[in-house]
C-alpha cells in the first residue's frame, strides 16, 4: 500500500514539474517537496532528479546546487548536468564533475558520461586534461565503443592533435559518417588539405554516403589551399547525390569561391540562397572586402540592414577591410563611429582594420595616436601594421618606437625581427639591420620561409622559398630562367630592398627569383597553357618586386594569375593588378 501511494506522489510530482511554466514556479514546487519530510527516500531521490532535468538547461547553477541535495545521484543525474553546462558558455564544470565521479568512484562513468566530458575539453580546450580522460576510457574497457571513439576523434581533432587523432580514427573497427567528417574536418582545420582530401576519396570508396557536415569540411579545405577546381567538382557533387544544400554548405560555398578567387561565382551561390543569416551576409561582406572591391562590400551591408539582418562582428570587419583596401578613409571612420553608437564592442581585430585603414592611406601619425589611445593594450598584430606603415613611409624615428614595443611584447617572433630588418634596409642602414639579426641569432629566432601553392590536376603543391625539393624541380628551373631572361628584357629592374641581406646585388637578385609564389607561377607556366587561370595562395604579404614581376609575367604570357596573400587577393591581367598597386 505504501509502495503504491509513494508511486501514486511521484508520477504526480512529475505531472507538476514537466508542466511546469517557469523557473519561479519550479522553485516553489522544490521548496513544496523540501517541506514534505515524510517522503520516503527513492520518492525524494526521483523527483529532485526531475526537478533537475528541467532546470539543467534553463539555470545551471540551480541544477548544480540541487545535484549536491540528491541523496544517492545517478550517472544520469551527473549527465544531465554536464550537458547543461555545455549548452552554455565554455566551462570547466564537467570536468570538476568527472573528477569528482572518478575520484569517488560511484556512481560509475558511462559513455554518455565520457562523451560530454571529452566535448568540454575540445570547446575548452583542455588538452592534457583530455588525454587523461583518454587514459580513464581505456582502463574502464569502453575504447572499442564507437560513440566514445567518435568523441576521442573529436577530441583530438579539435585540438589540433591530428596525428594522434588519425591513430584513434585507425584503430575503429566500424567508421561512421560522424567519423569520416571529424577527421576530414581535423585536417582542414590544421591545413593539411592533400591529407583531407585523400580521406574524402577513401569515404567515398568505403562506400560512406558523406552528409553535409563532411561537405562543409572538405569545401572548406578547399578554401584555405585555394583550390578552385576540387571545389568546383566539389558543388557538383553536392547537386548529383542530392545532398541538402542547407544555409551551413552554402555559406561554405561562398567561402570557398570567394578565398578561391572566383567572386562572381560567389556572388551567384550567394544570391540564389533563399535564406541568409548573418554569417552567410558576413561572408559575402568578407570576400568582396579581401579582392578589394570596396563598393561591393559596402553595397552588400547595405543590403544587409536592409533585409533588417543583424551584422555579427565579422560582418564589420569586413566593412571595415573593405575601407582599407578601398582607401575609404572617410567611410572607415563613419562605419567605426555607427558601430559604437549601436553598443557594439570593437574587439582587437576591429581595432587592428582601423589602424590598417589609416596606415594604407599614409596617415601613420594618426594611426599611432590612435593606437596610444586605444582602451585595451594593443596586440603585436596592431604594432606590426603600424611597422610596416612607418617602412612604407620611411618614418625611421617613429617605427623604431614602434618596433621597441614590438619586440617587448613579442620578443620571440621571427616575423617581428624580420620587420624591424626591412626598416633598417630601406634606408641602407646595414649596421643596425646586421644587429637586429645578429639578436635574432643569439636568441635562436628561426625565420619562417614563405610559402606557395598551387593546385594542379585536382592535387595541391607547395612550394617553400629557395627549396628545389620537388619532383619536377628541373623543369621549374628552366621556366624560371627563361622568365627571368624575358622579364629583364622588357626593361625590369629588381626591387632588391626587397632582399634583406647585406650582399652583392646579383646574389640579391637571385634570391628574388625563388621567392616562393614566383616557384608556384613558374610551375603553373609549365603545366598550363592559356587560358587556364594560374591560382596561387601565399602564407606571407607578396613583396614589392614579386608584384611588379608578375603584372610583368600576366603581360608577357597573356595569362590571368591570381595571388592570394596574406592580406588581400591580386588578380594580374594583361601587366595590371586590380589592387591598382595599394595593398
Amino acid at each position: 500500500m505504501k509502495q503504491e501511494l509513494a508511486e501514486e506522489e511521484e508520477d504526480r510530482l512529475a505531472s507538476l514539474i514537466k508542466k511546469c511554466p517557469s523557473m519561479r514556479v519550479l522553485d516553489q514546487i522544490h521548496a513544496h517537496i523540501l517541506t514534505r519530510p515524510h517522503l520516503p527516500l527513492s520518492t525524494l531521490s526521483f523527483t529532485l532528479s526531475k526537478i533537475l532535468c528541467f532546470a539543467a538547461y534553463r539555470n545551471i547553477r540551480y541544477a548544480k546546487t540541487l545535484l549536491s541535495q540528491i541523496p544517492h545521484p545517478t550517472i544520469f543525474s551527473y549527465n544531465t548536468v554536464m550537458r547543461g553546462f555545455l549548452l552554455q558558455s565554455p566551462s570547466p564544470e564537467p570536468i570538476f564533475m568527472f573528477r569528482k565521479l572518478v575520484r569517488k568512484k560511484f556512481p560509475t562513468s558511462n559513455t554518455f558520461t565520457l562523451a560530454f566530458v571529452l566535448k568540454c575539453c575540445s570547446i575548452l580546450p583542455a588538452f592534457e586534461e583530455g588525454k587523461q580522460v583518454h587514459k580513464h576510457v581505456i582502463a574502464s574497457g569502453l575504447g572499442e565503443n564507437l560513440f566514445v571513439q567518435t568523441s576521442l576523434l573529436n577530441f583530438y581533432t579539435k585540438c589540433e592533435e591530428v596525428d594522434l587523432g588519425r591513430k584513434v580514427f585507425d584503430e575503429m573497427t566500424e567508421k561512421n559518417v560522424v567519423a569520416w567528417s571529424a577527421m576530414i574536418g581535423g585536417y582542414a582545420r590544421v591545413g593539411m588539405v592533400n591529407e583531407a582530401l585523400e580521406l574524402f576519396r577513401e569515404m567515398q570508396k568505403g562506400g560512406v554516403e558523406p552528409d553535409e557536415v563532411t561537405m562543409v569540411s572538405v569545401i572548406s579545405a578547399c578554401a584555405m589551399s585555394g583550390a578552385l577546381d576540387l571545389g568546383k567538382w566539389l558543388h557538383m557533387f553536392i547537386d548529383k547525390k542530392g545532398i541538402k544544400n542547407d544555409l551551413e554548405v552554402s555559406t561554405a560555398l561562398v567561402n570557398m569561391y570567394a578565398k578561391c578567387g572566383c567572386i562572381e561565382k560567389a556572388h551567384e551561390v550567394f544570391e540564389a540562397m533563399p535564406i541568409k543569416d548573418a554569417k552567410a551576409w558576413s561572408s559575402m561582406v568578407v570576400g568582396f572586402a579581401i579582392h578589394g572591391l570596396a563598393k561591393e562590400a559596402l553595397h552588400t551591408f547595405a543590403k544587409m540592414e536592409k533585409a533588417k539582418v543583424k551584422p555579427n562582428h565579422v560582418t564589420l570587419l569586413g566593412v571595415l577591410l573593405a575601407c582599407a583596401h578601398g582607401g575609404l578613409v572617410a567611410e572607415g571612420r563613419k562605419y567605426w563611429s555607427s558601430m559604437i553608437e549601436c553598443g557594439m564592442e570593437p574587439s582587437m581585430e576591429h581595432y587592428g582594420c582601423l589602424v590598417d585603414l589609416f596606415c594604407r592611406a599614409n596617415q601613420i601619425d594618426e594611426a599611432y595616436e590612435f593606437v596610444k589611445t586605444m582602451p585595451i593594450s594593443p596586440n603585436p598584430v596592431i604594432w606590426r601594421t603600424l611597422l610596416v606603415g612607418c617602412k612604407k613611409n620611411k618614418m625611421l624615428e617613429k617605427g623604431e618606437i614602434v618596433a621597441e614595443q614590438l619586440l617587448e611584447l613579442e620578443p620571440l617572433n621571427a616575423e617581428n625581427y624580420i620587420l624591424v630588418s626591412s626598416l633598417y634596409a630601406s634606408r641602407s642602414d646595414w649596421v643596425k639591420m646586421s644587429a637586429v639579426r645578429r639578436q635574432m641569432n643569439e636568441r635562436g629566432i628561426k625565420v619562417i620561409p614563405g610559402c606557395s601553392s598551387i593546385e594542379i590536376n585536382g592535387h595541391v603543391h607547395e612550394f617553400v622559398m629557395g627549396n628545389w625539393s620537388h619532383f619536377e624541380a628541373e623543369g621549374i628551373r628552366g621556366i624560371i630562367r627563361e622568365v627571368s631572361e624575358r622579364v629583364e628584357g622588357v626593361g625590369h629592374e629588381s626591387l632588391i630592398d626587397s632582399v634583406l641581406h647585406n650582399v652583392g646585388d646579383g646574389e640579391r637578385q637571385d634570391a628574388l627569383w625563388e621567392h616562393s609564389e614566383r616557384l608556384a607561377i613558374a610551375y603553373g607556366l609549365l603545366k598550363t597553357k592559356a587560358p587556364v587561370v594560374i591560382r596561387v595562395v601565399k602564407n606571407l604579404r607578396v613583396c614589392m618586386d614579386c608584384h611588379e614581376v608578375t603584372k610583368t609575367i600576366s603581360k608577357l604570357y597573356d595569362r590571368e594569375i591570381i595571388v592570394r596573400d596574406r592580406i588581400r587577393f591580386h588578380k594580374f591581367v594583361d601587366g595590371v593588378c586590380s589592387c591598382q598597386d595599394f595593398w
